[in-house]
């Protein structure tokens, strides 16, 4: 007997990440996004790139590779680190 099984059910911070498409952009293109919400950069060893924004309550630290096309699951932790959602980075390009 054979069981199917549907996809794993998302919610919360997930859900909402999936609902739209992720833009395919750059890492310079991100980098460029980040510092106008107030990212620095603070060094860069090879092809990444590590910004940083001190506020009040927290400081946001995040490294960016160089590359033409980020991965979708780069992108998505990139936003993690620095507390962006997906619709401010597509405002912010």
């Amino acid at each position: 007997m054979t069981c199917i099984v549907g996809p794993p059910h998302r919610s919360g911070p997930q859900l909402k990440l999936l609902m739209h498409k992720l833009p395919i952009i750059s890492g310079k293109k991100l980098i460029a996004a980040l510092k106008r919400v107030g990212f620095i950069e603070v060094r860069q060893r090879g092809s990444h790139v590590s910004l940083q924004k001190i506020t009040t309550g927290r400081t946001y630290k995040t490294v960016v590779p160089l590359h033409r096309e980020l991965a979708k699951g780069t992108l998505l932790d990139i936003l993690q680190q620095t507390g962006l959602e997906k619709d401010d980075l597509i405002e912010l390009l």
